[in-house]
């Protein structure tokens, strides 16, 4: 099988570039992650083994070249509403149902194995750099690869490919392409700081981190910073001139996303039961699991308290009755508290006279908020 035929099969199954370079570790990246621990240790305690990932032996022992596909997540409009809570990339996303670009990645592997090509697609595997080492695109200060094809945009996802056949390598393209003048308009529009420059972060402060990871209640200093979103977030690639071009594009409209907007309404991810929530909700957002629907609940608490509409009181009011989580209920009174009003100041002050430890510190803070 030759790179043209590669090349041919991978545009032919809708996928937007495709480059090849060799299976050499990732030795750089597995320097920068020895060095980082104290930011990307929890990355290996919780399975993601992403020292293992920068070699690619280590996933197909005859490993000898990396094909990487690039693939656009945002081809297709979504719903305002939707955009503004929730990460692009979760919203139409099928590593559950395996119903979208599993498929695709499934059909070309099909192709590669009646070659006699044999590959793996790890998950671990720095597909970023890779995707750069193939020639595929630039880096960005914000830490996200930039296509070269899809208007020199973020918004892809590249997938390396392992093979245990080698092919000739393309130009490598790694480097930070980023226009001088630019003012790391990426770094300052980061609401936590957790963008640190020169194509750096703190992953523990990163908004998508805190919406899935973590088991305590959001810390304070960060809740407001965090805005509407509650699953996932696109603020640096929104500010970012670089992805301007394709956000100016005019879009067809996902009917996938579309079709089930009215699951991911605010009101509605409240006051979801289990049922409802693995039915509709895990299938498209899966980092957290039933376990996890008091995170849910709590992000969603969060984004209503930060959109300062005093419409949500009776909801969130009534959701505190509905979950004894302690988490849950803290975030219930914090939301109040930034909402202000007199209904919201009168239900603080009926919960404080039956509640204690960390929900009634809660509840005392909001009531300050609101005096």
């Amino acid at each position: 099988m030759t790179k043209d035929e590669i090349r041919d099969r991978a545009l032919a199954l809708g996928f937007i570039d495709v480059g090849i370079t060799t299976a050499e570790p990732f030795d750089r990246q597995r320097e920068f992650l020895l060095a980082r621990q104290e930011e990307y240790g929890w990355a290996e305690k919780s399975g993601l083994d992403l020292l293992g990932g920068t070699d690619p032996r280590s996933v197909l022992p005859g490993a000898k070249s990396i094909i990487v596909l690039v693939d656009s997540y945002f081809r297709e409009s979504f719903p305002k509403s939707l955009e503004s809570t929730f990460g692009r990339c979760y919203l139409d996303d099928d590593r559950v149902t395996r119903d979208g670009l599993s498929v695709r990645i499934k059909a070309f592997r099909q192709t590669l194995r009646d070659a006699g090509i044999d590959s793996k697609v790890p998950f671990n595997l720095p597909h970023r750099a890779a995707a750069a080492r193939a020639g595929l695109g630039t880096l960005g200060r914000n830490c996200l690869f930039y296509s070269r094809k899809l208007k020199g945009s973020s918004w892809v996802i590249p997938l390396a490919v392992v093979v245990d056949r080698e092919f000739a390598p393309d130009e490598p393209t790694v480097e930070y392409a980023c226009p001088d003048w630019c003012r790391n308009a990426c770094i300052a529009a980061c609401p936590t700081r957790a963008l640190k420059g020169n194509g750096t972060i703190d992953p523990r402060r990163c908004v998508s981190y805190l919406t899935y990871y973590g088991t305590d209640i959001t810390p304070l200093e960060l809740r407001e910073p965090m805005g509407m979103y509650v699953y996932g977030c696109d603020r640096c690639q929104d500010v970012c001139p670089r992805n301007r071009a394709w956000l100016a594009s005019e879009l067809p409209e996902n009917p996938r996303v579309k079709a089930r907007a009215g699951s991911f309404d605010l009101r509605t991810l409240l006051a979801m039961d289990l049922d409802f929530f693995q039915k509709n909700v895990r299938p498209h957002m899966f980092y957290m699991g039933p376990d996890m629907l008091w995170k849910w609940k709590m992000n969603t608490a969060r984004a209503m308290g930060n959109s300062l509409d005093e419409g949500y009181v009776p909801d969130l009011v009534k959701a505190y009755g509905e979950n004894e989580d302690e988490r849950v209920r803290s975030m219930i009174a914090w939301a109040l508290g930034r909402t202000g009003g007199a209904d919201a100041a009168s239900m603080l002050r009926t919960w404080a006279a039956g509640a204690q430890g960390k929900v009634l510190g809660e509840i005392e803070q909001a009531l300050a908020m609101i005096r």
